[in-house]
C-alpha cells in the first residue's frame, strides 16, 4: 500500500504522518517536550489545592443556613433553661462572631482536627473513621462490579451498533439511570426482603449484620446483607458507565487508523481491543475515578434506605441535628474523596494518550 513521500515526513501506517528530522530519522524529544508534564503535574496539584480551600469556605458557610438551633435540637424534650442554653452555645464556641469560627475552623481543619461532634461527643476524625470500612466496603465492592460491567457492555454495545443486543441494553440502561436509587432499593426491598406474591422474602431488610455469627460465617452474613444495596448502586452505576462508554465508542469507530488497521488484515477483535478501545477510554477512565470517589463518599439515600451503618447514614444523622461539625467533617472528606480521585485521573492521562500534557 503507497503513501504519498514528503520532505521531513514519514507517514506510519495507522498513527499517521509523523515528523523526522532532516535525515529522514526520527526527532529528538526537544526540552519543552521534557518539561511539560512536570508543568502540568503541577498545574493540576496547584488546581486540587485551590479546589480543596474553596471545599472548606464552602463546607463552613453551606450549613450555617440550615434552619434549626443546634443547641436546642440537641436538649430537645430536656427541660434546660436559658442560662444551660447559653452555657451550651459557649462550650461549641457558636456565642463567638462568625469571621472567629471560621478562622478557628479553618486553622484546625488545615492540621486534620474536624472538632467535635455536637451530638456524640466525640472527635469527628474518629466517628469517620469508625464509619469508613462498612462505607468502604459496600461502595467499593459496587463501583468494582459496576465499572467492569459497564465498560464491557458499552464496548460491545457500540461496536455492534443498532443490533438487537445494543438496543436492549441502550434501553434497559437508559431506564436504570433515569430512576432514582432510593426508589429502586425500596422496590427491591419490597420485592426480595418483605416477599412479593410467589416471591418469598430472601434477603434482610438492613443492616450489615445479624449479630449473631462468627469467622467465615460472618463473612457470609456480612455479603448476605450486601446484595441489595450492592444491586442497587450496580444497576444504577452500570448504565451510566455503559452510556459514555458506548458513546466514546462510537466517535472513534469511524476513524482512518481504524480502517488501515483492518485493510492490513488484522482481526476485528484485534482491532477493537488494540486500537478502539484504548483511543475511546478517556472520557470513560474520568468516570471510573469519578466513581473511586464515590467510594469514600458512599451513597447517602441507599446506606439510608437499608440502614448500612456506613458514612452516607452517619451524614443523614448529622444533617437531622444538625450536628455542624461532623457535618462540615463529613463534607471535607466526601468532597476531598472527589478531588483527589480527579487529580489521579488528570495525572493518569498523559500515560494513556501522549498528547495530553504537552
Amino acid at each position: 500500500m503507497s503513501t504519498a513521500s514528503t520532505p521531513g515526513v514519514v507517514r506510519d501506517a495507522v498513527d499517521g504522518p509523523v515528523k523526522t528530522g532532516p535525515s529522514g530519522s526520527a526527532p529528538r524529544a526537544d526540552s519543552g517536550t521534557r518539561t511539560a508534564y512536570p508543568l502540568y503535574v503541577a498545574g493540576k496539584l496547584g488546581g486540587a489545592a485551590v479546589s480543596l480551600l474553596a471545599v472548606l469556605v464552602t463546607s463552613f458557610f453551606l450549613f450555617r443556613i440550615i434552619p434549626g438551633d443546634p443547641v436546642k435540637a440537641m436538649t430537645h424534650g430536656v427541660p434546660t433553661s436559658a442560662e444551660q442554653l447559653a452555657t451550651l452555645r459557649r462550650q461549641f464556641g457558636l456565642d463567638l462572631p462568625m469571621w472567629q469560627q471560621f478562622t478557628d475552623y479553618c486553622a484546625k481543619a488545615l492540621t486534620g482536627d474536624l472538632g467535635t461532634s455536637y451530638q456524640f461527643h466525640a472527635p469527628v476524625g474518629e466517628l469517620i473513621a469508625a464509619k469508613l470500612p462498612a462505607t468502604l466496603l459496600l461502595t467499593g465492592a459496587a463501583v468494582l462490579i459496576y465499572s467492569a460491567l459497564g465498560l464491557w457492555l458499552g464496548t460491545r454495545s457500540a461496536w455492534y451498533n443498532g443490533s438487537l443486543g445494543d438496543r436492549i441494553s441502550t434501553g434497559v440502561a437508559l431506564t436504570l439511570w433515569s430512576v432514582p436509587s432510593f426508589w429502586l432499593g425500596l422496590l427491591l426491598i419490597i420485592a426480595f426482603s418483605v416477599g412479593i406474591g410467589p416471591i418469598p422474602g430472601m434477603f434482610p431488610t438492613g443492616g450489615m449484620e445479624s449479630g449473631n455469627s462468627s469467622g467465615f460465617g460472618y463473612v457470609l452474613d456480612v455479603a448476605h446483607h450486601m446484595v441489595l444495596p450492592v444491586l442497587t448502586l450496580v444497576a444504577v452505576g452500570y448504565a451510566q458507565t455503559l452510556l459514555v462508554m458506548r458513546s466514546s465508542l462510537l466517535d472513534e469507530m469511524g476513524s482512518d487508523y481504524l480502517t488501515t488497521a483492518r485493510a492490513k488484515g488484522l482481526r476485528d477483535d484485534l482491532v477493537r481491543r488494540r486500537h478502539a478501545v484504548p483511543n475511546a477510554l478517556l472520557p470513560t477512565v474520568t468516570m471510573v475515578f469519578i466513581n473511586l470517589g464515590h467510594v469514600a463518599a458512599g451513597s447517602i439515600l441507599v446506606e439510608t434506605v437499608f440502614s448500612w451503618p456506613g458514612l452516607g447514614g452517619l451524614f443523614y444523622q448529622a444533617l437531622s441535628v444538625p450536628d455542624l461539625p461532623l457535618v462540615q467533617g463529613l463534607f471535607v472528606v466526601f468532597a476531598g474523596a472527589m478531588i483527589l480521585m480527579n487529580l489521579l485521573a488528570d495525572l493518569l492521562y498523559p500515560l494513556l494518550d501522549p498528547r495530553v500534557g504537552r
